[in-house]
Parts: structure tokens; sequence; C-alpha cells
């Protein structure tokens, strides 16, 4: 994660409601943090050599450009709505908008995006755009979903991993930005749970399985206390699918944090399964932390 001073939260914007929806909690974020705002907009015209310039016998303020312009400067008047103390500032840069965006993620504190743009299939509850976004960024981002509350815990999902205890600092820090608790939750199931219909094994300890699991949630919050003492902290060991348990709880949570790929998933891929099936489906803000390349 970027921390340096000055790094900027950057969000990207279509001119679509998902996009100024996250401008506003771009906007609350940067606010929060001490961070300036860059409003980001990816114009993929020039590339496909699309003329952007005004036609000669058309409206002076007609053209491409001209709309994106308009695009930009909208977003920039939200975000000083919503949060009037933060610096903002607004840029056009040419490229598809998943590009753009990862363009930005090295020198990012962090990049929001709303999680479908103009032009998005309505069949995908996520775009495209939000899920490269995620998969490949070298910040924390933050995905625009779900209903936005100022009441609720900040969740992360742990499971013992490197990229969870990242992913456990990220949503530590938020929590406390945002004087709010953090809930813990690990999801685990049975060891032969892995095929269709979670088929459970003959003979297991339940007991024995769950205090391993707990042990294991305790030993990723190890130290946690000593870096955030006033922060309010509740751990859970949840039996169930860790998608499905992380949903749940967004419903009541004003933001999940996981990270973008757990124990256990396929390394090849570049967003775990986890991850998506919480951006897909939670009823909040997701958070998607990656380890920096």
């Amino acid at each position: 994660m970027n921390s340096a001073n000055g790094a900027a939260v950057v969000v990207g914007v279509d001119g679509s409601e998902p996009s100024l929806r996250a401008v506003r909690l771009a906007a609350a974020e940067a606010h929060r943090r001490h961070r300036p705002l860059r409003v980001v907009h990816g114009f993929i015209w020039p590339l496909l050599r699309v003329p952007v310039t005004p036609p000669p016998d058309g409206p002076p303020g007609g053209g491409l450009r001209n709309q994106a312009e308009q695009v930009v400067e909208a977003a920039v008047d939200e975000a000083r709505a919503a949060a009037p103390g933060v610096r903002v500032s607004g840029e056009i840069i040419d490229g598809e908008a998943a590009a753009v965006l990862l363009g930005e993620s090295p020198t990012a504190a962090m990049i929001v995006l709303g999680d479908r743009g103009l032009g998005g299939f309505s069949a995908l509850v996520v775009g495209s755009v939000a899920i490269q976004v995620a998969s490949y960024a070298d910040c924390p981002v933050l995905v625009a979903r779900g209903t936005v509350r100022d009441d609720g815990p900040v969740v992360v999902g742990v499971d013992g991993s490197e990229l969870s205890t990242l992913a456990i600092e990220f949503a530590a820090e938020t929590a406390a930005l945002h004087d709010a608790p953090l809930l813990a939750l690990h999801a685990y199931r049975h060891p032969a749970s892995t095929g269709p219909g979670d088929m459970q094994p003959l003979v297991y300890d339940e007991a024995q399985l769950r205090t391993g699991e707990e042990q294991t949630l305790a030993e990723s919050l190890a130290g946690l206390g000593e870096r955030y003492p006033d922060l309010p902290l509740t751990r859970e060991a949840v039996h169930g699918r860790p998608g499905r348990v992380l949903a749940e709880a967004s419903k009541r949570a004003r933001l999940v944090v996981v990270g973008g790929q757990g124990r256990g998933e396929f390394t090849g891929l570049l967003l775990g399964s986890v991850s998506q099936s919480v951006l897909h489906h939670a009823d909040c803000p997701v958070a998607v932390v990656r380890a920096p390349r």
C-alpha cells in the first residue's frame, strides 16, 4: 500500500450514476485520510482513431473531448460539494478506463470506482473495469456498491494468509478513521467440504476443529490491539463458505475488506474466488487489498 505523503485518492469517472456515487465515497475517504483527491477519466476515443473535436458545422461545445471535460468538471464539483475541505483536481487521460486507473495505482493511496459504468452489460453485477482494476492494482481498490452506511462495523475477512494480514491492517486503519468497530470474520468448512453440496466427513471433532480455527483467527490478529488500542474489535470464527459469510455480514456493515487472493486458492487467479464473490454479492462498499508488486 502506498502510504507516501501526498499520495492521492484516485477516483475513476465516466459520467454514470455509479461513478458519481464513487466520487462521493472517494471524497469522504480523502477527507478522513487527509489526502488530495484526483478525478480521472479514461478517454478511449483517440486510440480508436475517432474524431474528438467538434465537427465544423456543429455547436462549439460539441465533440467527444468537450463531453469528457464536462464529465470531469461535474465530478470535481460533486467531490467539492461532498467534502469541501479536500483539494480536488481532475484530468482526462487518453486510454481505456482500466488501463488508465492501473497506471495511476503505483502512486495512489487508493483507487475508488463504481461497480458498473456506462456501457456495462446489465447482466454483470460488477463491471469488467472494477474486476480488472481490483485484480491488478498496486494499491487498495474501493468499489462503491450496495448501501453506503454511516454506522455498522468495518468487516474484514481473515484466513491466515499474507494478503489477509494486509487486509486486516487496512481494515483496522479504516475503522479507526471512521471511528467504527472492526469485525474480523474467519469462515471455515469441514476438511472434506470441498465438493458440490459441501459433503461433510464421516468422522470429525467439531470442538477441536473450531478451536483450531479460532486459534488461526487469534494469531492473525496478534498485535492489533497494541497498534490500535482504542479500536473496538470483535472476532468470529463461523462455519460456512467465506464468500457467503462475508456477504451476509455486509448487510449490516459500512465496509467489507478482503485480500485479493486467499489461502488455498489457485495461484494463477489474480483475483480470488472469495474476493470476486464478495464484489458481486456484498450489500455495502468493498475494498480489495493486494500485495504490492
